[in-house]
């Protein structure tokens, strides 16, 4: 038929077109936001190159972390971080990979002891403030690499199963189509036999029966929402990103505060630092709570002007610079200002933290200043790198979303077409049969009409019980015997033009569709009908009759008079998914009828 079930190639190809709506980067591109934060986590501070420990174990945690390369992920892998681990200054990666590695819920507890023997380790004069950083700063680097590497392989994960997501849907859609069809159609189809089996006397109630299972299944489908309970709701990546938010903050704050109170400074100065610090470092969780893309934080002008305000200011504090402020300030700069504007407004930031400390006679000096400046770019990124992933995974999630919608739509459009177009044609040649029955004064030929409404009862109830898998399988031979046996019954004369055999599979299908519509159309609608000619040619059907047609029943949803009905709209949509188009309308002598279904390979000139 021209529109068939959904298949593993409609997934693809309706992912491809939710793709193009609202596409993403690829996993690989994502990757690259990995990488840059793995790689900056990988100085320590204050220190220029990296310890040569340092090297491996930055190539095993790309290793750990990476998609392509997750599968080296396990034991051997984090027992050489383990040994690294003293002589690498990098507890953080080693953390990171105990929450990748171990199961739940050893796993927080081992991470835990990592962190904490982090701060011992931690390069030093072993003050409180060289401790704290250590502990802070494996913490810190452990959630943030562990929560990119969960975003990451989320984002990939939900990427790579959009399709087989809708394929699941459409399957459970079918099975809820069938169960309801059979509960409606079924139970009329039922009733039709039973009735069919006492005789000529039940015919009456047989013409009622299946007149009304007639109008049901031609009448306009039900709306029905395609989306919200069909989607599945997801909040991996807030639940995640939430807390690590939190504490990666909290922790800066802390260390912070630690740093401030080892300076020296006292009175009204430091209590001002602190909460300069606590505004900057708060304002930026409050820009990096997980949010749909394209949401701006409330209020966003007033947040960000005043971090920006506090973070320049502490660069001329008369004690001393604070330039990693200005790295919390460039990260809500990427995140809540458009692209375009995000990247020159960070990059003056940084520009201005190290000219600033440049200048100041009491700062770092050059070498400093680019370990300052490391600071602040990797601050930024980390930041931003985690808003950036938390958006890409809503934004998948919302695509898979939609994917899923179209795919179900798509599927009730397509069972609901096969109902109407497919099941309409048995229910009215029943109808008819048992209107010959109560007509015909002859026993006998009662009987047989009888007989033949339970053998077309039997062929829509398969049909019904096809649609909502692969389908019915028409043939066009098939359909042009039959279409010849029920018009006869009406007395209606039918004359086929044109070799059958010339008619490929896919036209055929087609046409076979076309046909059995047609003919339910002439039962249907054209009073007085005599004769119907069924014209075939080089990729061209035409069924022409000779009846007077019905005006329809206010409120009914034909096929025959008028483009809006849903028989013609059916067949259109099946033509056009095969390059074809549809015509009906009157004939041209002003009586009758005539449908024409022409594909490109079809010659301009129309038959008979």
């Amino acid at each position: 038929m021209g529109s068939g079930p959904f298949t593993d190639t409609d997934a693809d190809g309706d992912a491809a077109e939710v793709a193009d709506s609202d596409a993403g980067p690829t996993p690989a591109v994502v990757s690259v936001i990995l990488v840059v934060v793995i790689l900056g986590f990988s100085f320590e501070p204050g220190v220029v190159l990296p310890r040569p420990a340092a090297v491996p174990m930055l190539l095993l945690q790309l290793a750990t972390c990476l998609p392509s390369t997750w599968r080296l992920r396990g034991a051997w892998t984090l027992a050489a971080q383990i040994l690294l681990t003293p002589w690498s200054g990098l507890p953080g990666f080693l953390g990171a990979s105990v929450l990748l590695v171990v199961e739940r819920p050893v796993r927080w507890a081992l991470f835990t002891v990592v962190v904490l023997a982090a701060g011992p380790l931690a390069p030093g004069d072993g003050s409180v403030h060289s401790v704290l950083n250590g502990i802070g700063n494996a913490l810190a680097h452990g959630l943030i690499i562990y929560a990119l590497t969960r975003l990451t392989d989320l984002y990939a994960e939900l990427r790579a199963t959009r399709g087989a997501l809708a394929r699941a849907r459409v399957t459970a859609e079918r099975e809820r189509a069938g169960r309801d069809l059979d509960a409606v159609l079924g139970t009329a189809l039922a009733e039709i036999t039973r009735l069919a089996g006492q005789g000529r006397r039940a015919a009456g109630e047989l013409v009622r029966v299946a007149r009304a299972a007639t109008e049901r299944v031609r009448a306009a489908p039900p709306a029905q929402s395609a989306d919200g309970a069909d989607i599945p709701s997801g909040g991996l990546a807030p639940r995640l990103v939430w807390p690590i938010v939190v504490a990666t903050h909290l922790e800066y704050l802390i260390v912070g505060t630690a740093f401030l109170l080892g300076t020296g400074v006292r009175g009204g100065r430091v209590v001002a630092y602190a909460a300069a610090l606590a505004a900057v470092v708060g304002l930026q969780a409050y820009h990096s709570l997980p949010r749909p893309p394209g949401v701006r934080p409330p209020y966003v002008a007033w947040t960000l002007g005043v971090q920006l305000a506090l973070a320049l200011g502490m660069l001329a504090a008369p004690d001393g610079p604070y330039p990693q402020l200005v790295g919390f300030a460039a990260a809500s700069v990427l995140i809540v200002l458009p692209g375009r504007t995000a990247w020159p407004a960070a990059g003056a930031l940084t520009i201005l933290a190290a000219i600033v400390t440049l200048l100041r006679r009491d700062g770092p000096g050059a070498g400093g200043t680019v370990l300052l400046l490391l600071d602040i770019v990797v601050i930024a990124l980390v930041f931003h790198g985690l808003a950036l992933l938390t958006g890409l995974v809503h934004q998948v999630r919302e695509a898979r979303g939609a994917l899923v919608a179209l795919a179900v739509a798509r599927e009730r459009r397509r069972i609901a077409r096969d109902v109407h177009d497919l099941l309409g044609y048995g229910l009215s040649a029943i109808a008819l049969k048992g209107e010959l029955a109560v007509r015909d004064p002859d026993r006998e030929r009662a009987d047989r009409h009888m007989a033949d409404a339970v053998a077309l009862a039997d062929q829509a109830l398969a049909d019904l019980r096809a649609i909502p898998g692969e389908g019915p399988k028409l043939t066009l031979s098939e359909e042009v015997a039959s279409a010849r046996k029920v018009l006869a019954a009406a007395g209606v004369v039918v004359q086929v033009r044109g070799v059958l055999d010339q008619v490929d599979g896919m036209s055929g299908a087609l046409f076979a569709t076309v046909l059995r519509e047609a003919v339910t159309n002439v039962l249907r609608h054209a009073a007085g009908a005599r004769r119907c000619e069924v014209d075939f040619g080089p990729g061209l059907l035409r069924v022409a009759d000779d009846g007077r047609v019905v005006p329809r029943p206010s409120g009914e949803q034909g096929g025959r008079a008028g483009p809006g009905g849903n028989g013609l709209r059916n067949l259109r949509e099946r033509a056009a998914a095969l390059g074809g188009v549809l015509e009906a309308g009157p004939a041209p002598h002003g009586r009758g009828y005539v449908l024409t279904v022409r594909l490109e390979s079809a010659p301009v000139s129309t038959v008979g």
